[in-house]
C-alpha cells in the first residue's frame, strides 16, 4: 500500500525542473513540485509527497498528525520511509 507522507522543503534545487529537497523523517531527497507550484513554494513548507510528486501543500500542524498517524500504522510508515529514502530524483 502507498500513502502520501508529509516532508518539509528545505531547498528549492532546481526551480526550472521543478524540483525541490524535501526531509522526510530526516531523509533528504528531491521531489518535484510542478503540482503545486501555483501555490507557491518555499523552504519551510509542507508538502504530502507520493512517488516523489509533491501533491498538495499542508500546514505544519496537519503534517505532525499525519506523521503521528503513519507511525502508529506501523509497517505501513516504513514501507513508506524506506521508498523515500530508496527514491532518485536528480
Amino acid at each position: 500500500m502507498c500513502l502520501g507522507i508529509p516532508g518539509e522543503v528545505v531547498e528549492l534545487v532546481d526551480p526550472d525542473r521543478h524540483l525541490a529537497k524535501v526531509d522526510v523523517a530526516g531523509v533528504r531527497r528531491n521531489i518535484n513540485v510542478s503540482l503545486v507550484e501555483e501555490e507557491g513554494v518555499a523552504p519551510g513548507d509542507w508538502v504530502l509527497i507520493h512517488v516523489g510528486f509533491a501533491l498538495a501543500k499542508i500546514d505544519e500542524a496537519e503534517a505532525q498528525r499525519t506523521l503521528e498517524d503513519l507511525r502508529a500504522m506501523g509497517e505501513i510508515y516504513t514501507d513508506e520511509v524506506n521508498a523515500v529514502t530508496h527514491s532518485r530524483i536528480a
